[in-house]
């Protein structure tokens, strides 16, 4: 066993037997080709956010020195190495006024996000990320390097975007950007004690918001730690979290309905369910700042669940069973989908549930917490919203590789497990690795 390299999920071993730090494609190549002759599993690696367990043996190969970024402006695209984060990504592209389709996080790996889908801040507005890849290099379980294009080798180019790390290690894509210099955004906090309101109110006025709206609902019980604000510390609290490319006069109108929650008081003002309220315009360069993720490395559970329309009694029950009362941490996310996520793209992808209304996503600090007690939980928010669910989600399963079902539907699945055989057909790279 080999050490591994610097990993920001840190709740699990990485104990490959062999481990590549690729300097250039190359040398992934190479590496393939050994695991290959010697019957040895492979998994590749960049940033570690999305990592689906542990892994123990095999050739890990380490990715993070492929990390070029070569932005087009003319044709607006760019080239990035497999290394690369988002926020290198949308640091390149600014002063050009493009911006990419990332996520929320800035350092998470761009081009594994981008494999497993990709479901970005303006996600109803642009679609999937996968959806704008204009090319791809891969190092197939033979050994071979390839170039894959809508024209060459078509049903590889369908499989790669959407089916994840199952058919080879990508060492860099190209992928359009969007014309986006600002946007209007943030977050409105409220007070927990609210949250049946704030879900009921959230569900509402998700139907009445344009296609250029993206948000999402969180809400947790945050540690009473000294580097928190004063205001958060040891408090349960919901979020709203908006992104919107029009202008703020529109941006403003269309966060009336929930500022209006709870309204009764004057915000900020004793007994106001809201806490704080940081929507405004931005540079995109600050986007990060709506979902303000964690930068630093922790271990955690994750899971997730694609929804078609849940029922709104249902939903507020499941933000409940993750709340003060459970037995461990736990954030829970609503994403709402639709919009552009719906669109049946010109080139065809293997990304799952486009008629999916919503994505709720479960995430628990490992820290002294058994895994067993976390599924225990996350069954339960599962059982109450099981009339709604469709699946799962590729992008956000993070620890539960072991358990691999519903991450597409059954026609995709079928024909993502034709190319395995055609392409992995000793299995070499074994199953999902995440961003």
């Amino acid at each position: 066993m080999v050490s591994a390299p610097p990993t920001f999920q840190t709740g699990f071993p990485i104990r490959p037997d062999r481990l590549v730090e690729a300097a250039t494609p190359e040398d992934v190549r190479e590496a393939v080709a050994y695991a290959g002759g010697r019957g040895l599993r492979v998994a590749a690696h960049s940033s570690g956010h999305g990592l689906p367990g542990p892994v123990e043996g095999g050739v890990l190969i380490a990715t993070r020195a492929l990390d070029s970024v070569t932005v087009d402006p003319a044709r607006r695209t760019v080239r990035i190495g497999a290394g690369a984060s988002w926020g290198r990504v949308i640091e390149a592209a600014a002063p050009h006024g493009l911006a990419p389709l990332n996520g929320s996080s800035p350092s998470v790996g761009a081009v594994s996000y981008t494999l497993g889908g990709g479901l970005g801040i303006l996600a109803r507005e642009f679609g999937y990320a996968a959806d704008h890849v204009r090319s791809l290099d891969v190092v197939t379980a033979d050994g071979t390097a390839r170039r894959v294009t809508p024209e060459r080798e078509p049903e590889l180019f369908w499989g790669l975007r959407g089916g994840g790390h199952r058919l080879g290690v990508v060492t860099g894509l190209e992928i359009g950007l969007v014309a986006v210099e600002r946007l209007y955004g943030g977050s409105i906090v409220f007070d927990g004690a609210w949250a049946g309101e704030v879900v009921r109110g959230y569900l509402e006025w998700t139907r009445t918001v344009p296609d250029t709206v993206t948000s999402s609902l969180a809400a947790l019980v945050y540690p009473d730690l000294p580097q928190l604000p004063e205001e958060l510390r040891g408090r349960y609290v919901i979020s709203v979290r908006v992104a919107f490319t029009g202008d703020v006069a529109e941006g403003e109108r269309l966060a009336a309905p929930l500022r209006a929650i709870g309204a009764g008081g004057s915000r900020g003002a004793a007994g106001s369910p809201v806490l704080s309220d940081s929507l405004r315009e931005m540079p995109y360069t600050e986007s990060h700042t709506i979902h303000s993720d964690p930068p630093f490395p922790h271990a955690y559970y994750g899971d997730s669940a694609v929804l078609g329309e849940p029922d709104a009694e249902r939903t507020v029950q499941a933000f409940e069973l993750a709340g003060p009362r459970a037995p461990m941490m736990t954030v829970v996310q609503l994403n709402h989908l639709g919009g552009a996520l719906a669109a049946r793209p010109e080139v065809p992808s293997a990304v799952p549930y486009r008629d999916a209304g919503f994505l709720l996503r479960l995430l628990s600090p490992l820290d002294g917490t058994e895994v067993g007690a976390v599924r225990a939980l996350y069954g339960e928010v599962g059982r109450v919203l099981e009339p709604a669910v469709l699946g799962r989600s590729l992008n956000f399963s993070f620890g539960g590789g072991d358990r691999t079902a519903g991450f597409h539907e059954a026609e995709t699945a079928k024909r993502l497990a034709g190319l395995v055989s055609q392409y992995d057909p000793a299995g070499l790279f074994g199953g999902p690795y995440g961003a």
